[in-house]
C-alpha cells in the first residue's frame, strides 16, 4: 500500500466530495482514472487469443462439447475465488487462507448433511467462509496487523479445523447435492453448468458493488490512499472487514460447489488456490498494493489461466510444471505494471 504522509486538506475534501458524488461528473472522473487500462491491461486480451489459436491448432480435442463443458466446469473454483482475492487486493492486502476456507466449505457441505437439512448445511458451509474473512479481516483493520501474516496464520489455522473436523474425505449423502449444484442447466450432459451459471451470475454483482456502490468506491479508495480517505470520514476499518468477509464468502461457495461437482471433499481440498487466484488477479490489472483492478479483467485473467491448464491437460503435462509457469506469469504481469504502483 501506499505510504502517503501528508495529505493536504484541499485533497481530503475533493475525495471526500468524489466519493460522495460517485459516478457523477467529478467523482466518475476520479474512479475512472483510478481503474484506468494501460496497454499492459490488453495482454489479457491478446494472450487469450493467441492462446484459444495455439490450442485449436495443436489439438483437435480443443473445440469438442465436452472439453469446452470441462473448461467451464474447471475454472469455476478459481473464477469465485479470485473475485474474493481481487476485492482484498484492491485494498492493498491479500489473502492467502482462500485454499483453506475452499476446504473448510467443502468437507462442512458435504459431511453435515448426514444430520441436517442439505439447505442448511449448504448455509453453515457458506457462513463459516464469512465467519473465517471476518476474522481475518478485524485482526487486519482493528489490529493494524499486516495482511500477509494473518492470512498466512489462518491458512494453517482453518487447515488444521478441517483436519480436526474430518481427517477423512467426507461424501455427500444427499443426492439431490450433485444433481442441482453438480448438474448442468436443463439436465443435458455436455451442457452449461450450474456452478458455472453461478459464477457468471457472481461477476456482475460484485462489479456492480465495486463500481456503483459507495462502498465499493472507498474500496478503490483505500487501496490508493488509506489515509485520505480515512480524513475524509470513511470508516477504512468498517470497508477492509467487508472485503475480506467477500473473500471468505466467495471461496467457501467454491468449496461448496467443488464438492457437488466432485463428489468428495477431502480435508486437503483447495491447497494451492492461493496462487491461482493470485495469478488470475494480477494478470486481469490488479496491482499488488492496492488501488488498481477490475472485476472483468479478472475473469480474463481466470480465462487465460484457465485455457493454460487446459491446454497443458491435454497435452499430458504434469502438475509441476504448471505451478512453475503460473510462478513465472505472476512475476511478469507484475514487471508490466510496475510503473502503476
Amino acid at each position: 500500500m501506499r505510504n502517503i504522509t501528508q495529505t493536504s486538506p484541499s485533497r481530503v475534501a475533493t475525495l471526500k466530495a468524489r466519493l460522495r458524488d460517485g459516478w457523477s461528473s467529478g467523482g466518475g472522473h476520479f474512479l475512472r482514472e483510478t481503474v484506468r487500462h494501460h496497454w499492459a491491461d490488453y495482454g489479457v486480451i491478446v494472450a487469450f487469443i493467441v492462446l484459444v489459436i495455439i490450442t485449436a491448432a495443436t489439438s483437435d480435442v480443443f473445440f469438442t462439447e465436452r472439453n469446452l463443458s470441462n473448461l467451464l466446469r474447471q475454472i469455476v473454483p478459481n473464477g469465485l475465488i479470485s473475485l474474493g482475492m481481487l476485492v482484498v487486493i484492491l485494498t492493498g492486502g491479500i489473502d492467502l487462507s482462500v485454499g483453506s476456507i475452499v476446504a473448510l466449505g467443502g468437507i462442512l457441505s458435504a459431511g453435515l448433511q448426514d444430520d441436517i437439512p442439505l439447505a442448511l448445511a449448504i448455509l453453515i458451509a457458506l457462513a463459516a467462509g464469512v465467519v473465517a474473512g471476518a476474522i481475518n479481516g478485524i485482526l487486519i483493520a482493528r489490529f493494524k496487523l499486516a495482511p500477509f501474516i494473518v492470512t498466512l496464520a489462518t491458512l494453517g489455522a482453518i487447515r488444521g479445523l478441517v483436519y480436526v473436523y474430518s481427517d477423512t474425505p467426507q461424501s455427500p449423502t444427499n443426492p439431490t447435492f450433485r444433481r442441482i449444484l453438480g448438474g448442468s442447466v436443463g439436465g443435458i450432459a455436455g451442457s452449461l453448468a450450474v456452478a458455472t451459471v453461478i459464477m457468471v451470475i457472481c461477476y456482475p454483482i460484485v462489479w456492480f458493488f465495486l463500481n456503483r456502490t459507495s462502498a465499493g468506491r472507498a474500496i478503490f479508495a483505500i487501496g490508493g490512499n488509506e489515509e485520505a480517505v480515512r480524513l475524509a470520514g470513511i470508516n477504512v476499518e468498517r470497508h477492509i472487514l467487508a472485503a475480506y468477509i467477500i473473500s471468505g464468502l466467495c471461496s467457501a461457495m467454491a468449496g461448496v460447489l467443488l464438492a457437488a461437482r466432485l463428489g468428495i471433499a477431502q480435508p486437503s481440498l483447495g491447497s494451492g488456490y492461493e496462487l491461482d487466484a493470485i495469478a488470475a488477479a494480477v494478470i486481469g490489472g490488479a496491482i499488488l498494493g492496492g488501488g488498481g483492478g477490475s472485476v472483468p479483467g479478472t475473469f480474463g485473467g481466470v480465462m487465460v489461466l484457465g485455457l493454460i491448464n487446459n491446454l497443458l491437460n491435454l497435452y499430458n503435462v504434469q502438475s509441476y510444471y504448471q505451478q512453475i509457469l503460473k510462478g513465472v506469469i505472476i512475476v511478469f504481469a507484475v514487471l508490466a505494471r510496475r510503473k502503476q504502483q
